[in-house]
């Protein structure tokens, strides 16, 4: 599982949660860790640089957020970053720097690293998006179980009982997910790989791949 780890899958210089990443081997161990750290990290925000707007909720001076966005804490929207009509902040969710956050796009317990963009009807929760990751139109990440048992990370015959419930997907830097795709609870895609459009998507995805069906992976070159 070494491929998978935070060291692997993420450049921890494209966020502002870079603090809570120390020390850790798997980002989805983090994932119960967000909603106090942000409320942490808020209470350090520079003033000049960002406005809190409600309790628990810090956004930057230079973001860019419509009306109609509704976002609850705790929440960070860091610089230039643009949170667009009826997107759904539901709490426990830092978007980074440039990033942008689509119409009717919902985020829940969330990392997005700056320049992550989830443009347009996206579901992302329980889940850590790495720099320049992009989740093409009606994608989601489902992050319950059917069964509603525990989520076990799976890399072939190597498993991870990671001990949570809702568990989303961690996409490492410049991962690409086509449009209408579905990814299962406690997918894991590595840098640089790409997810064909419509597709469902389960366990570990190696970096520099393609994901094209189940069981038809091609590496990228």
């Amino acid at each position: 599982m070494k491929e998978f780890t935070i060291e692997n899958l993420y450049n921890l210089e494209e966020t502002i949660a870079a603090a809570l990443f120390e020390g850790v081997q798997y980002p989805w161990e983090l994932l119960p860790k967000i909603d106090s750290f942000i409320v942490e990290l808020g209470k350090k925000l520079p003033e000049e640089k960002f406005t809190q707007v409600k309790e628990n909720v810090w956004i930057a001076k230079s973001a860019k957020v419509a009306p109609s966005a509704n976002i609850n804490g705790p929440a960070i929207i860091d610089e230039e970053a643009e949170v667009r009509h009826c997107a759904f902040v539901r709490g426990n969710a830092i978007v980074g720097k440039g990033a942008v956050v689509g119409n009717s796009t919902e985020l829940k317990n969330v990392i997005l690293f700056n320049k992550v963009q989830v443009p347009h009807y996206n579901y992302v929760g329980d889940s850590i998006l790495g720099f320049k990751s992009h989740m093409g139109a009606g994608s989601i990440t489902s992050n319950v179980k059917s069964d509603k048992t525990l989520v076990v990370v799976k890399n072939g015959e190597e498993k991870i009982e990671t001990g949570l419930k809702k568990f989303g997907a961690m996409l490492g830097d410049y991962v690409e997910v086509g449009c209408n795709s579905v990814l299962n609870p406690g997918t894991v895609v590595g840098r640089n790989s790409n997810i064909y459009p419509t597709s469902m998507v389960r366990g570990c995805i190696p970096a520099k791949n393609i994901y094209k069906k189940q069981g038809e992976i091609a590496e990228k070159y």
